[in-house]
């Protein structure tokens, strides 16, 4: 799949709206982990109120965004598979057509997308939650986490999002990060220093208006602590 094409005049740094909306989640990152999840389990079911808000199902950018993402993850068999943040689901149907053998699952906060994930492929299972309150230690041979970490806010909260990321991977499982880049450098860097993980393969896509990183870790089979996991274990 041909990239979305670039003009010089779109490779320009975050127009002010991006900030100003990177800042309002900040904000919001201010109050204690569980009305900062009800405050965004609002927000995204708003956000819903209408189909396909970010035009992730038709937009040629998120398309060509998802191919390369499943381009870079290693070619083995993956029996459990969870894709965080999967809004109305658009990725994790790709997710489940690559890996057909696979128990797919999706996570979201917002119930509004989830209702029509579930419509649109009811084969799969799709789960209500923040990333913070949904724990399954060791349960997924494969994770994808994408365009969602920027929503956590405050330093704390992304380090505890990043711990429970590689938290939920069997060992010798794989996790997936996609974020803006160079943004991504910072909302990557917690997990990139986790003791428990190594990262595999790394991709930064230059050629599309809005530049984006694909990340790969894979979780060792005897883990370290680091402090990632002490993040976690200090609970919300």
């Amino acid at each position: 799949m041909r990239p979305p094409a670039t003009t010089r005049a779109e490779r320009r740094p975050r127009p002010l709206p991006e900030l100003a909306h990177r800042a309002a989640f900040a904000g919001v990152s201010l109050l204690p982990p569980r009305p900062q999840a009800a405050v965004l389990r609002r927000y995204f079911d708003w956000w819903h109120r209408r189909s396909d808000p970010w035009g992730i199902a038709s937009d040629a950018y998120e398309r060509y965004k998802h191919h390369a993402t499943l381009r870079l993850v290693p070619r083995r068999p993956y029996r459990r598979i969870l894709d965080v943040g999967c809004s109305e689901g658009v990725f994790t149907r790709l997710v489940a057509a690559a890996y057909p053998d696979a128990d797919v699952t999706g996570v979201d906060i917002s119930e509004r997308a989830l209702a029509r994930a579930r419509r649109a492929a009811p084969r799969l299972t799709f789960v209500r939650s923040d990333l913070l309150g949904y724990d399954r230690p060791g349960a997924f041979d494969l994770v994808f986490c994408a365009e969602m970490l920027y929503y956590l806010g405050r330093e704390d909260r992304l380090a505890l999002a990043s711990a429970r990321l590689v938290r939920l991977l069997a060992p010798h499982g794989l996790l997936v990060l996609v974020h803006p880049w160079p943004e991504s450098d910072d909302l990557h860097r917690h997990v990139a220093a986790d003791a428990a993980v190594d990262r595999v393969a790394e991709h930064v896509d230059h050629t599309v208006h809005r530049p984006f990183a694909v990340a790969v870790y894979r979780r060792r089979a005897n883990p370290g602590t680091g402090d990632a996991a002490a993040a976690l274990t200090a609970g919300r």
